[in-house]
């Protein structure tokens, strides 16, 4: 495995600007990221930017509360897709889950992979705000519903990834579907630990620094 194809890099703060986002671009593009993974609004910009390299565009939908309605999470992938975003990483309704109305989680996430049809959709269960019940109740309904991948955490909540956790939701999906760790990951040790425990894609920051074997204070993302 390729630990640069292994990473989404990520800019989500919504005080990012142009020269911030294009920086991350130029980042991704230097060390072949996986994507680059930013809010809506930065689609059309980074498909320019990322132009003629094999970095894709990954964006958030139902970000980051999860607590949107299912028809404005469904336009807003559809959106996303037509303008140009390669993968999705969706924001899963954790009252609904912790109140056990799974035929609405699942259904949910059914529609916003209908929505995206062939693209890479990611389902972000919020690890921090659950019981390991529920975590891997959330593993297993991302399964049924087809998507992609079950993604730890949204990195604007309590905390993020952790090993831990990342072991549970892998031995929970096993082949169905692939892991994200996201938040959490500050030194070069992390990394290889997260993936070690079963994650295949790593939504960070600090890529650049993590692949030059830095480590990283207060690392939110």
């Amino acid at each position: 495995m390729r630990l640069n194809k292994t990473i989404d890099h990520t800019l989500l703060k919504q005080n990012s600007t142009e020269a911030q986002i294009k920086e991350l671009c130029s980042q991704a593009k230097e060390f072949d990221f996986a994507t680059v993974c930013i809010n809506p609004c930065w689609i059309e910009f980074c498909k320019k930017e990322l132009a003629g390299s094999d970095v894709g565009v990954c964006t958030v939908i139902g970000f980051p509360l999860g607590a949107m309605t299912t028809d404005s999470k469904v336009f807003e992938a559809k959106n996303a897709i037509e303008i140009g975003a390669d993968e999705v990483d969706m924001v899963l309704n954790i009252g609904a889950l912790k109140d056990n109305r799974m035929d609405y989680v699942i259904n949910e996430i059914k529609a916003i992979k209908e929505a995206v049809g062939t693209h890479v959709l990611k389902v972000i269960i919020e690890t921090c705000l659950l019981t390991d019940e529920e975590k891997v109740r959330a593993c297993e309904a991302v399964v049924k519903a087809g998507a992609d991948f079950v993604k730890t955490s949204t990195g604007f909540s309590t905390s993020g990834a952790t090993v831990e956790d990342v072991r549970l939701m892998k031995a929970t999906v096993k082949d169905q579907c692939k892991v994200k760790a996201a938040g959490g990951v500050r030194s070069y040790d992390d990394l290889l630990q997260m993936i070690e425990a079963g994650a295949e894609r790593i939504g960070t920051s600090s890529g650049c620094a993590l692949l030059q074997g830095k480590n990283i204070e207060n690392n939110v993302y």
